[in-house]
């Protein structure tokens, strides 16, 4: 039994009112020692259901992500024009709505925006569709790849995938108490903000309650982070709703204010007055996904290329490639006519198949 984690545990577990919150440096070492095992079941069971209960602050969420840091694996950095735009999304999954990110991410790829986004399988609680299911319906496997295989497939076409079970075992000793406890954890929020990109990177962050915006706001500015993105997305994804206004808080990269946090300007966008319906892509079966994203692709018109528009023009004005969303609209149903992200998706089938067969060893 680990006596300096069991201290760590009294902290986060006294009660509501004798309960104190971690220190930066307290929280990496609680991580890093639930991450290396040297916790024992009993007292990483206790800590995250503790740790829930109490909420996390900003600045443990900081000091989580430095833990997180020092162990995991990481896409190094390239030299790309663009900061690196990294999606942060729930590694549970969906289960109501279609996933619009893949198309998003291909979208952005193919005009040079850099893409990271990262995950694992089909994951507790919610046991939803993962990100890496839908890739492998497209014909893209990432699972297969060790991280510098990866990296080679981020450098020469603009999208890479972080595959936690490959590229950060460590983590895989986690979700059996994430499915016992039945109830995420913050490591699940601190998912949302991790970075797995050593380079220059623009940060998306899904997120569901508006607390949980303001705890990212304090762990990124703390960690010197100033240019991300909030999102408050279908199903805490970055996936921009349709059935509702749009909230987002863009994080520009200036000076901080009196609490030493990096200000949000806030941005709350109504898909009615960009001419889209209320109707956001419901999620039926991964095969009948798979087809519809196919169709979009190939520039057939449905409520997923409408919901494809809509995040598209978005994020191609977030990114900067675009003056406005008006105009990142028009730029997405250009590029998906002329068949650019059709284009991209085969790109990386080829350089996957190709790559996957090559013998070479990181240098």
């Amino acid at each position: 039994m680990s006596n300096v984690f069991r201290d760590l545990l009294r902290k986060v577990g006294s009660g509501n009112h004798t309960s104190e919150s971690l220190t930066r440096i307290e929280a990496a070492s609680a991580t890093k020692m639930m991450l290396l095992g040297e916790a024992t079941p009993a007292q990483i069971g206790a800590f995250m259901i503790a740790h829930r209960i109490k909420r996390p602050t900003g600045e443990e969420l900081a000091g989580m992500l430095d833990g997180f840091d020092e162990l995991g694996g990481k896409l190094e950095a390239v030299a790309f024009d663009r900061p690196v735009m990294v999606l942060g999304i729930p590694y549970d999954g969906r289960t109501r709505t279609a996933p619009i990110s893949p198309i998003t991410a291909l979208l952005l790829a193919s005009v040079g925006q850099p893409v990271v986004m990262h995950g694992g399988d089909r994951l507790p609680t919610k046991y939803g569709l993962p990100l890496v299911e839908v890739w492998q319906g497209l014909g893209v496997d990432w699972t297969g790849l060790p991280l510098h295989k990866t990296q080679k497939i981020f450098e020469e076409t603009g999208i890479g995938f972080v595959y936690a079970p490959q590229h950060y075992p460590l983590t895989n000793r986690m979700w059996d108490y994430r499915d016992q406890l039945g109830k995420r954890p913050p490591f699940a929020t601190m998912e949302l903000i991790w970075c797995p990109y050593a380079g220059d990177a623009h940060l998306i962050a899904g997120y569901v309650h508006p607390p949980t915006e303001k705890m990212f706001q304090i762990a990124l500015s703390s960690r010197g982070v100033t240019k991300f993105t909030t999102i408050k997305g279908l199903e805490g994804s970055c996936d921009l709703p349709r059935d509702r206004t749009a909230i987002i808080g863009l994080g520009n990269g200036l000076a901080t204010d009196d609490e030493g946090n990096v200000p949000i300007e806030r941005l709350n966008i109504n898909p009615r007055e960009y001419g889209f319906t209320s109707q956001n892509t419901s999620l039926g079966t991964t095969e009948e996904l798979v087809r519809e994203i196919q169709g979009t692709l190939a520039g057939k018109p449905s409520e997923m290329t409408q919901s494809a528009l809509w995040n598209g023009g978005f994020y191609l004005w977030r990114s900067g490639i675009c003056p406005d969303i008006e105009a990142g609209i028009a730029k997405t149903e250009e590029l998906i006519s002329r068949g650019s992200l059709a284009q991209k998706l085969q790109e990386i089938s080829q350089k996957i198949t190709a790559i996957s067969k090559l013998t070479f060893q990181p240098v």
